[in-house]
């Protein structure tokens, strides 16, 4: 999911259970409606919207099911990969990478993006548009906002759905999606779609639900806004020689944010000078340029799968803040890619 927040600390749980959680709704979307008018959405926008909408019990419970810290001594990548890496998402991936190859040359031109990426989110989010959801954004969004474990995020995603209504950039038919509001083929969150959002078939319209070129379009305009280098793989695999000294390349200042995340990663040192510490290549592309820096990233600790990791990489980390669907995404990406002309 495009710009998918990290799970912050849980709410008090008894928010909702310790009253009468449809009447507190009811009474949240009253205040919230004041809230959609201030920020510039029409008053008989919000009223159509939120006439009739119900409290969804069911994506607060989904909500707080997200793992926040898995601890197990066993790796979880070979698992994550093989469970995702399947014919069933190879196989159509490929077949778009031929069908689409002049939209996707397109859009590397363009944005310097690379095309095999864009498949890997594409085929990652929702298996090419196989499935996006089959929530009311609307009435999830008003949930999540209401129940408040993330109160502000989910108030800002719920005034930019509005906006996309009132603005007509979509109908209300047309914001379903995802439990937590994501949208379309590459589920972005309607922010992300106000920002990212591209038309790539000359019809005025961004449309990411059923527009082919406008989802290639709007991923890699997604990716160019969070860094993406042109010319510059998004990482390889590789293999670390005995006795490697991973404290000497720790990183020297901890993250601020998506903390995590990368709290796995090593600084960001030249590829000449991974090759100088003897790290080996386990990858058929081979290594990047000399120049290129990347850092190293060890996704289940020391000794497990082991990658070098470069701002490509990070802009994955961008479209969702996770190591196991950045390298899942790549590696999808180099697989299908394969098949381009």
């Amino acid at each position: 999911m495009a710009a998918a927040p990290p799970v912050a600390a849980q709410a008090d749980p008894n928010r909702v259970a310790a009253g009468d959680a449809a009447n507190g709704f009811q009474n949240w979307l009253a205040g919230f409606r004041a809230k959609a008018v201030s920020a510039g959405i029409s008053a008989e926008i919000v009223d159509r919207e939120l006439a009739g909408l119900t409290y969804n019990p069911t994506v607060v419970r989904l909500d707080r099911q997200q793992p926040v810290n898995r601890v197990t001594d066993d790796p979880i990548l070979p698992g994550y990969l093989a469970r995702r890496l399947t014919p069933t998402r190879i196989d159509p991936g490929r077949r778009l990478a031929l069908s689409l190859n002049d939209v996707l040359v397109r859009a590397e031109a363009e944005t310097g993006v690379d095309g095999d990426i864009i498949l890997g989110i594409w085929g990652m989010e929702t298996n090419y548009g196989g499935y996006t959801g089959d929530f009311d954004a609307v009435r999830s969004l008003a949930t999540l906002a209401f129940d408040g474990r993330r109160e502000g995020l989910f108030t800002r995603e719920l005034i930019a759905a509005l906006e996309m209504i009132d603005r007509g950039l979509a109908r209300r038919g047309q914001m379903v999606g995802s439990w937590a509001g994501a949208l379309g083929n590459p589920q972005f969150l309607p922010t992300s779609y106000l920002k990212h959002a591209v038309d790539y078939d000359g019809d005025t319209k961004a449309n990411i639900w059923g527009s082919r070129a406008d989802t290639i379009g709007s991923i890699a305009n997604y990716l160019k806004e969070y860094g993406w280098v042109p010319g510059v793989p998004w990482g390889v695999k590789v293999s670390l020689p005995s006795g490697f000294d991973r404290d000497a390349v720790r990183a020297l200042t901890p993250p601020t944010e998506c903390t995590r995340v990368y709290a796995k990663h090593s600084r960001m040192l030249p590829v000449s000078e991974w090759k100088a510490m003897g790290i080996g290549i386990a990858d058929p592309k081979g290594f990047p340029s000399d120049d290129v820096l990347a850092s190293l990233v060890e996704v289940d600790g020391p000794g497990t799968d082991a990658y070098l990791a470069t701002q490509n990489y990070r802009a994955l980390l961008g479209y969702n803040c996770s190591n196991y669907y950045a390298i899942s995404v790549g590696t999808l990406g180099d697989i299908v890619g394969t098949s381009r002309p």
